[in-house]
């Protein structure tokens, strides 16, 4: 059994950043693959990062490459997404994810709203 907490969450104004935490508790954490989700008002859920147990595998979705960096630190289980540059379509819920296609937990989610 793994739980995700997302913080960090919160207004930014456009071209602004925010860094995303995802605390994790299970004794399995370091075995699973990670990642971020997020969804949008009136919009289903989309995939936007994510990190293999190890960190040595990584991939993005193309509307954030090059923008947003996701990590973790196995150690503390903790799970990051920073988002740099950010624009008003990156208005979402944002989820933290233990698994990858399928995603076994999820977390209850953190808002990031980005004004222009």
């Amino acid at each position: 059994q793994v739980q995700l907490v997302e913080s960090g969450g919160g207004l930014v104004q456009a071209g602004g950043s925010l860094r995303l935490s995802c605390a994790a508790s299970g004794r399995t954490f370091s075995t699973y693959a990670m990642g971020w989700f997020r969804q949008a008002p009136g919009k289903e859920r989309e995939f936007v990062a994510d990190i293999s147990w190890s960190g040595g595998a990584i991939v993005y979705a193309d509307s954030v490459k090059g923008r947003f960096t996701i990590s973790r630190d196995n150690a503390k289980k903790m799970v990051y997404l920073q988002m740099n540059s950010l624009k008003p379509e990156d208005t979402a819920v944002y989820y933290c994810a233990a698994g990858i296609d399928p995603v076994d937990y999820w977390g209850k989610g953190t808002l990031v709203t980005v004004s222009s």
